[in-house]
């Protein structure tokens, strides 16, 4: 919702792993969460959307014992008049807390990864148990492992995730405690961004120890209606670059090379601050104004887009079927008729 552009509500599928995922197909990859929702109105908007994005919905549950998490973020002017965005888990017409997460099973986990074949990139941003078992068999089969924490959590599981990725990225904001967590081994490369200044990376030298941080300064913006998810387009966009010969294919990368992947994903982030909502980019205009845009900014451009933005997605005035104490509230309303009947 945005107080600053007076836009109408709108619904999309995200949480970090929905955005990188959703990015990467709008990317061109073939992409497959692995997700547990519960039944109701929020599970099948968010079906919905991914399917709209061509994001495959195979590893996807939906039954009662699941759950769907959902985010309110609002939009307001702050200091400068520059927007800022900030994030509610609750209900805004009833009050009552969304649904949080839940994680997958381990026996579910265990089935797909015997089920699934070779896969490329593995990328998850909450070690749980399930995670760590697809995290590990897409590392066994050669694939490249990236996690994106945003807490430490378990501090058992958060190891273990850890030392299994190749690719750690974390925002220095959101992950203060990491050096109270003792790990035995250092992924092959860390990022740490550091929001408007941009980022900064180490990689694990052939000697087996890790580089110096290296600084890489974030593109410039003329135009910024929102952040929202840049950091998920960011990743994305490393992905896309150093992900599709899998974990040797990433090892082998130049330091050059890997600069590239990491400025095209800045690209990325800078394009994706010119529009409201974590990807609203993707629906407000089309995929060739995208490529042409991200391209100028990645070449040394300003990241300013269009001042005429005509959303073309679905979009809604209202959050109530996206919580389900108001959606089971409706249900058990009553109507009483003239001739004394009751329809629910």
């Amino acid at each position: 919702m945005s107080d600053v552009s007076g836009e109408p509500q709108k619904q999309w599928a995200g949480g970090t792993c929905g955005n990188v995922l959703i990015a990467l197909a709008y990317l061109g990859w073939e992409a497959k969460p692995v997700a547990r929702l519960r039944t109701g109105n929020a599970a099948d908007r968010i079906l919905l959307d991914l399917k709209e994005w061509g994001v495959s919905g195979e590893f996807v549950s939906v039954a009662r014992d699941g759950s769907t998490p959902v985010i309110f973020e609002r939009i307001t002017r702050g200091s400068g008049d520059i927007p800022r965005h900030s994030f509610s888990w609750r209900c805004p017409d009833c009050g009552i807390q969304f649904p949080g997460f839940k994680s997958v099973l381990s026996s579910v986990a265990e089935e797909i990864a015997q089920k699934s074949g070779p896969v490329q990139v593995f990328f998850f941003d909450r070690a749980t148990p399930a995670s760590i078992i697809l995290a590990k068999s897409c590392a066994d089969r050669g694939g490249l492992v990236v996690f994106e924490p945003s807490s430490v959590g378990n501090a058992l599981h958060f190891r273990q995730a850890w030392e299994t990725a190749h690719i750690v990225k974390y925002s220095h904001e959101r992950l203060r405690e990491l050096p109270e967590v003792n790990v035995a081994r250092s992924p092959l490369l860390q990022i740490e961004t550091l929001g408007e200044a941009g980022l900064r990376y180490r990689k694990v030298l052939r000697n087996g120890r890790s580089g110096e941080w290296i600084r890489m300064e974030a593109f410039r913006v003329d135009v910024v209606r929102d952040t929202a998810g840049s950091g998920d387009w960011c990743t994305a966009g490393i992905i896309d670059c150093c992900g599709h010969s899998g974990a040797a294919g990433f090892i082998e990368l130049k330091k050059d090379e890997l600069e590239s992947s990491i400025r095209y994903g800045q690209a990325l982030a800078a394009w994706n601050c010119g529009f409201e909502g974590a990807r609203g980019g993707m629906y407000a205009i089309d995929r060739e104004t995208f490529l042409q845009q991200v391209s100028h900014i990645f070449e040394g451009g300003s990241g300013l887009v269009s001042d005429s933005v005509a959303f073309r997605g679905r979009g809604n005035t209202f959050v109530g079927g996206l919580c389900p104490a108001c959606e089971e509230a409706d249900i058990g309303k009553s109507v009483t008729g003239t001739d004394g009947s009751t329809s629910h």
